[in-house]
């Protein structure tokens, strides 16, 4: 017997994005968008996160409208607006999503971001009962996912979100550039990468040709920053070309010799309304330090929201139109509070719906970098790294050019030797 209508035909299914954007935002709201359609369901988003559904609202029906997935950021936008009360704004404001979800017949809300978007998420799914699915993002990749790296014999507990592979990917290929003015003036260069508290990002430089890297899970302290420099001055010494360039992330903790603490650079006092600072400027302040302790010429170079940016990826395009194979179980079993993720790592082919997982988004927290990714030692990123950053993208290859010139001597050198 065939059904006259679909499933969930007469309800609607609202989409946001909440904090940063990533470059695979986009094709997670047309991924979710196309299968929730395909389910009967009426889909709305909602402009610029949870601002969207304060005040009056600001609602759009995206349902039958031509979706680009391909194109990076949010065309619904994306604030870092927190419904539940904070320091920044005391304000309780949840009364206001619930009217508005009830003004605009929501019946279903799937949030896209990490954990301060998802957590408010949460907390209305708990306190107030509002049927909710997560939906990860986050190019920092520090979302716990409890995905599983299989790496000899072991398993790591590691983290891939949409929004990494194309960061990572772009971080990569911005490293392998630099790289020809880093060997034109013999220089340092400190580059400045995103990840407040986790070192994922910074670590895909590695794939571009960096060397030495800093990460905010391993503390430079004041023993750690002599060592550190001796690291430099070897790695400067032993290189071909006589530079280097060492990826750093923006939350470094990093000795400072006037207040002698350990602590992270700030770029603004100000706090946003999940009451994160901005960071920024530990590249510089590492480069300083370099050259007054080396001798060696130092820069800094921020490479800021240049991995947020531009086209998604194919490994992501397909990361999101995985996991929003997994909505459709969960909205088909009405199983809220709940998030898609992948079980583990794997290549690209092996992105498919037997490879994904839910998990309780109580469950949803920040995961640091694994120490089996990182060589304390060494100030460098191990193979176990590198087999997990390989499994989603490849090694990409840059040109080398070490010419091996002649020496000429001047003209009065040769007479005398005559």
């Amino acid at each position: 017997m065939i059904k006259k209508s679909k499933v969930f035909c007469g309800q609607t299914l609202a989409i946001l994005t909440g904090g940063g954007d990533t470059p695979a935002v986009n094709s997670s709201i047309e991924s979710i968008r196309n299968r929730a359609s395909m389910l009967g369901f009426n889909v709305y988003g909602i402009i610029n996160g949870w601002k969207g559904l304060l005040g009056e609202g600001n609602v759009v029906d995206i349902t039958h409208v031509p979706y680009e997935g391909w194109y990076g950021g949010s065309a619904l936008g994306s604030s870092r607006t927190n419904p539940f009360p904070s320091k920044k704004n005391p304000e309780n404001r949840v009364p206001q999503v619930l009217k508005n979800l009830e003004r605009y017949g929501i019946d279903v809300l799937v949030t896209i971001g990490g954990d301060d978007t998802n957590g408010a998420a949460k907390r209305l799914y708990e306190t107030e009962g509002v049927p909710v699915i997560g939906f990860p993002k986050t190019i920092d990749n520090d979302l716990r996912t409890h995905t599983t790296h299989h790496y000899n014999g072991k398993d790591i507990e590691s983290v891939i979100c949409p929004g990494f592979p194309s960061g990572a990917k772009g971080i990569a290929e911005f490293t392998g550039r630099l790289k020809t003015t880093a060997e034109s003036h013999n220089r340092i260069f400190v580059l400045e990468i995103m990840g407040r508290d986790a070192g994922w990002l910074t670590g895909s430089a590695v794939f571009g040709g960096s060397n030495l890297a800093l990460i905010p899970e391993y503390e430079i302290t004041k023993e750690r920053k002599e060592q550190f420099f001796e690291k430099v001055k070897e790695a400067y010494q032993n290189s071909p070309t006589k530079s280097l360039i060492i990826p750093t992330s923006e939350g470094v903790r990093w000795y400072d010799e006037e207040s002698q603490k350990v602590d992270v650079v700030h770029a603004s006092s100000e706090v946003d309304e999940y009451g994160h600072p901005r960071f920024g400027g530990i590249s510089g302040r590492i480069a300083s330090e370099i050259s007054k302790n080396i001798g060696v010429d130092a820069r800094a170079q921020i490479s800021g929201y240049y991995a947020r940016s531009g086209t998604c990826r194919k490994y992501d395009r397909r990361l999101t139109m995985t996991l929003a194979d997994k909505i459709v179980d969960l909205l088909l079993r009405e199983d809220y509070g709940k998030m898609p993720v992948l079980s583990s790592v794997v290549p690209y082919l092996e992105v498919e719906e037997f490879n994904t997982k839910t998990i309780d988004m109580g469950n949803v927290e920040n995961q640091p970098l694994p120490m089996d990714y990182y060589d304390t030692a060494n100030f460098s990123f191990t193979e176990a790294y590198h087999d997990f950053l390989q499994k989603i993208m490849r090694r990409l290859r840059f040109k080398e050019f070490l010419p091996d010139f002649k020496k000429v001597e001047p003209a009065e050198n040769k007479e005398t030797k005559t």
